[in-house]
């Protein structure tokens, strides 16, 4: 295994440098054929039919774009974790899971051995995702935290176990994704002394569940979701975008065009913001061809 020593990005200031990112959405989802599930799917039901998904071929395609770090759905609403978590059994090394490996490490590996930077996406909890709905069907946390079962402030002790879990874990991340995090969940003052206490120079942004606040200043970093940052825009931003139809793979995905997204990537970085691509790996957890083409051209047009 490659040793690989922590490497800062401690400002808003560092985090723009970067301009480009990777967006990695694979997960339970991935093999339910949805973009949200519902329920606790069976841990067997994490399987890619492969022996070790090749990360290295997703870090190879993001150096290709010429992105600079990547950003892996460590936990999305399905609450099944793709590393071994000791505050559940419900993550990739639940003995009924066919993978056995700790994909997060193996990510981080991949990426930082070819010198981009690593993210986890870490999906909160938040009580829009009972709106309309009776019975809890999104979980988002594991069976050992069933919203179903656990008060409000259960749910929050749980979820900032586990992201302290994993930025202890792994001190290569230097950035967590909070999605559905805003102020209705904990208040920002206190979610970001809490990271700040549990790992000094730790980047984060979030996700607002309202649409018409996303982008507003909540943690370090402001997130808007397929759409734009104004043109005066002064706060450090992110702008995360679909290169396929969908954030998961769902067997019909193909990639929109290199000189789309180089529009894109363009007009993101004019209004203080990185672009963070999503690419949705297929059921063997690999980039699909046509994704891959346009990284490449996307790298080749940039030179």
């Amino acid at each position: 295994m490659i040793i690989l020593q922590k490497e800062s990005c401690t400002t808003a200031k560092d985090f723009l440098d970067l301009k480009f990112g990777m967006f990695i959405h694979y997960n339970m989802a991935t093999y339910k054929g949805v973009q949200w599930v519902e329920g606790y799917p069976d841990p067997s039901e994490f399987a890619p039919g492969v022996d070790t998904i090749d990360t290295d071929a997703w870090a190879d395609a993001a150096v290709a774009a010429g992105m600079k770090y990547a950003v892996l759905t460590a936990k999305h609403v399905g609450g099944f974790c793709l590393w071994d978590s000791k505050y559940t059994t419900y993550d990739v090394m639940h003995p009924d899971c066919p993978y056995q490996k700790d994909l997060v490490a193996q990510f981080i590996e991949s990426f930082r051995s070819r010198g981009l930077k690593v993210g986890l996406y870490y999906c909160w909890r938040h009580p829009g995702f009972d709106a309309n709905k009776t019975n809890f069907e999104y979980k988002v946390l594991p069976p050992e935290c069933d919203p179903a079962t656990h008060t409000i402030q259960e749910q929050i002790e749980f979820q900032k176990a586990q992201i302290a879990e994993l930025i202890t874990l792994y001190p290569d991340v230097f950035y967590v994704w909070d999605d559905a995090l805003d102020p209705e969940i904990i208040e920002a003052d206190e979610i970001l002394t809490f990271l700040s206490d549990t790992r000094p120079g730790i980047l984060a942004s979030a996700n607002w569940w309202d649409w018409s606040k996303k982008g507003t200043p909540y943690a370090d970093i402001a997130v808007t979701e397929m759409r734009h940052f104004p043109e005066n825009n002064s706060v450090a931003g992110e702008t995360c975008w679909q290169l396929e139809e969908k954030w998961f793979w769902n067997g019909e995905t193909e990639s929109k065009g290199a000189s789309r997204m180089l529009e894109l990537l363009k007009k993101v970085n004019s209004n203080n913001a990185n672009l963070l691509l999503n690419v949705g790996p297929d059921l063997n957890g690999n980039i699909i061809e046509s994704s891959i083409n346009t990284l490449v051209e996307i790298g080749e047009s940039r030179k």
